[in-house]
């Protein structure tokens, strides 16, 4: 894999400056790494994102599972805080190192599309807490389920990802990652027609409707952080 430069360092020195004798005695020190940054730090970071995107949905399904009328929305915000941190370490360690081993667009995008999983999911428990004694009988864990599974491949993807850029491997992820979105496409497509066939409430309708789709959102998020995934593995392999 080709390392990324973003800018260049001239190392030579003029006649006579004492610059060629500084690096010559420090290169037992130093070393190109050293220098520019490790530029692997970027997978711990997009890792470490994926997992946040992860844990928020393992705490929605547990809030689901309760089944309360006045659900903490507590989690949610540790694992939104998490994300917003990690991606600012992102962008300054973008600014702060000279060699990445991705793209520095392929780094901003992946983690602009990670970033927005907790923040969909974060939107759904908000308003399912306001209305959350209307909807305890509402048989939305299934659904969550989906949306864990999404999450999961997403991480597989991303540790993939300093694995290599194994273009069969991350193809087969990405087509569970396709499979399970179609997956929730179909039962959404179900859902709206119970909903029309059954709920009599106006209201309760419109509400149940939105929440679904807020999951079904949060599963494309999940697809959308495949698709550039697999598209970085497309332009390295």
């Amino acid at each position: 894999m080709a390392l990324r430069c973003h800018k260049t360092v001239n190392f030579a020195g003029a006649p006579g400056d004492g610059r060629d004798d500084f690096f010559l005695k420090a290169g037992a020190m130093f070393s190109l790494q050293t220098i520019f940054g490790k530029g692997d730090k970027f997978y711990g970071l997009l890792e470490a994102s994926a997992d946040a995107a992860r844990q928020s949905t393992r705490a929605l399904i547990g809030m689901l599972s309760q089944k309360s009328s006045a659900p903490s929305l507590e989690e949610f915000r540790l694992a939104r805080r998490r994300e917003k941190e990690v991606m600012a370490k992102i962008s300054q360690a973008l600014v702060n190192t000279f060699v990445t081993v991705i793209e520095r667009e392929d780094i901003e995008a992946l983690s602009a599309a990670l970033y927005k999983i907790p923040k969909t999911v974060e939107k759904f428990a908000e308003r399912y807490a306001l209305f959350a004694e209307q909807l305890i009988d509402i048989d939305y864990a299934s659904r969550a389920a989906l949306l864990e599974k999404a999450t999961g491949v997403i991480v597989e993807m991303v540790g993939q990802l300093r694995r290599g850029m194994k273009l069969e491997e991350m193809k087969a992820l990405n087509d569970r990652m396709q499979a399970i979105e179609s997956e929730a496409d179909r039962l959404i497509l179900g859902l709206y027609q119970e909903l029309f066939e059954n709920e009599q409430n106006a209201s309760r309708l419109i509400l149940r409707k939105d929440l679904f789709e807020l999951l079904e959102k949060a599963i494309d998020r999940c697809r959308d952080a495949g698709n550039v995934i697999y598209q970085i593995v497309l332009k390295n392999s």
